[in-house]
């Protein structure tokens, strides 16, 4: 389906109706380096789907930190990578052991949050999709391998795009183009065996040189210049709102978009984009240490209410160095409303990385909260003329 994407200064618009909220970093967009990606659904007399998209300050040159938005283009094509090695056997579920190969490297043999107390590459979904895992998205990086997770996303045509490292693990840029061996079993029985990749030429960054901030804590020093950002992840708001509705509506997009994955994929990835960490069993989290909100910035914020049973949102989030991201479709069965919303945010006010003080609670979260709220509110009095059918976005949780 055809997509408009438009200028217009609706999302001003709808932000600037809630002046309390919205006030401040309208007034200094610059400051929180603010990019806003809002796309309305409007569904044909056969459910259909057209787009049309907003944006406020979105531009593919003005650098943030992704953090754990990542990791759904990693489950994707991990799933996509099981498809086309096509091997009796080897599915999502089969257990697999991660070896140790090279620097910076450690095995896996066992997951004590499985039920089967085994890695699997669909165990490792689940838990960066309900509670954003980094260990559990190192893996599926490993399983597929720098050189592929990059050239998954660039032959798809999304081209703002460059995933160089693991997360929460600082290795050097050798150590990550290296991937560890392993091996995919059931029983006695070897399914498949990978063995070490190696990344021989990583592509550059699309955006050449990122110097951000003042300073930065390194070993626990202040260090007096801007942090060199260049060699770290980046990807744009629109590959980012891209990747997610070729997930989410892959017959609207161009056949060379989408990912290979086949229908049970799709509903894997939906069911569990969608759960809320208290309605898993494997892995089981605890809910005061994951309310509903946990990752669920736009709309709830950091709150720890239950969210309301006719809401779902398929996202994916993520907050490190002062920014923060949501990258979400968010559904209301109830009232027929379905709409896209990509946004970051920095908070970082001091402009001093590493050090604890970025203003998460107290501009982050409300600004989230506030945005999914103002959108979802303008989305419920929004004329449609037909009504849409989310019955494939129902799940039994």
């Amino acid at each position: 389906m055809a997509q408009q994407v438009k200028h217009k200064k609706l999302v001003q618009k709808i932000m600037k109706r809630h002046p309390d909220q919205f006030r401040e970093i309208l007034k200094n967009p610059e400051k929180y380096r603010v990019q806003i990606l809002y796309t309305q659904i409007d569904r044909d007399a056969q459910n259909d789907p057209h787009f049309t998209s907003y944006t406020y300050r979105v531009d593919p040159k003005e650098y943030f930190y992704p953090a754990s938005t990542v990791k759904l283009p990693a489950a994707a094509l991990a799933l996509e990578k099981l498809n086309e090695l096509d091997v009796p056997g080897l599915d999502k579920e089969a257990p697999m052991r991660i070896d140790s190969a090279y620097a910076g490297q450690s095995a896996v043999q066992t997951d004590s949050s499985a039920r089967n107390n085994l890695p699997s590459i669909a165990h490792y979904i689940k838990k960066v999709l309900l509670v954003s895992d980094n260990d559990a998205y190192n893996r599926l990086y490993e399983f597929l391998g720098q050189e592929q997770l990059n050239e998954g996303l660039h032959e798809k045509g999304f081209e703002d795009v460059r995933l160089s490292h693991r997360l929460s693990i600082f290795l050097s840029p050798d150590e990550n183009s290296h991937t560890n061996p392993m091996t995919f079993y059931r029983g006695d029985s070897t399914l498949y065996s990978q063995p070490m990749l190696f990344n021989a030429h990583p592509k550059p960054s699309p955006l050449k040189e990122v110097f951000l901030g003042k300073g930065y804590y390194k070993d626990g020093k202040l260090v007096n210049e801007p942090m060199d950002f260049s060699a770290k992840n980046y990807i744009s708001v629109e590959v980012l709102q891209g990747i997610l509705k070729s997930i989410l509506f892959p017959e609207a997009v161009p056949a060379e978009q989408r990912f290979n994955l086949t229908p049970e994929d799709y509903a894997f990835l939906y069911k569990y984009m969608s759960m809320l960490p208290r309605e898993s069993d494997y892995p089981a989290y605890d809910p005061q240490e994951y309310p509903d909100s946990y990752v669920k910035f736009l709309m709830f914020g950091n709150g720890k209410e239950r969210l309301p049973e006719n809401i779902r949102i398929f996202n994916k989030i993520g907050d490190a160095y002062g920014f923060m991201i949501d990258n979400a479709y968010i559904v209301d069965f109830e009232n027929k409303v379905e709409f896209m919303l990509t946004a970051v945010i920095y908070v970082d006010e001091d402009q001093i990385f590493n050090d604890d003080k970025a203003l998460y609670e107290e501009v982050g979260f409300p600004f989230m909260k506030n945005l999914g709220q103002a959108f979802y509110k303008y989305e419920l009095d929004r004329k449609k003329e037909h009504l849409p059918d989310l019955s494939r976005f129902k799940f039994t949780y």
